[in-house]
């Protein structure tokens, strides 16, 4: 599990905007809803997610409201969890 998770961090630093990381094989990023809306998630080892949000507060969105990911260039890390 370290090993991914450095993986993906790496992967993360080496990008220059959100959208980066959606093209890359493994890593399903996608955006959360209801009570997590704003974050987004990258798959670990399963069940395990990296939990991230864009540091930009607000961040940019586009018009059907979801984040606007070439825009995001500095994120935080929430956290790692099994939210099922």
């Amino acid at each position: 599990m370290a090993q991914t998770i450095r993986n993906r961090l790496d992967d993360l630093a080496a990008a220059n905007t959100l959208s980066d990381i959606a093209t890359l094989p493994h890593h399903r990023c996608h955006e959360l809803e209801t009570d997590r809306k704003g974050q987004l998630s990258i798959d670990l080892r399963h069940p395990y997610r990296l939990i991230l949000e864009p540091a930009d507060d607000p961040p940019s969105r586009k018009e059907d409201g979801g984040i606007d990911w070439k825009s995001v260039r500095a994120i935080r890390i929430l956290e790692i969890v099994d939210y099922h």
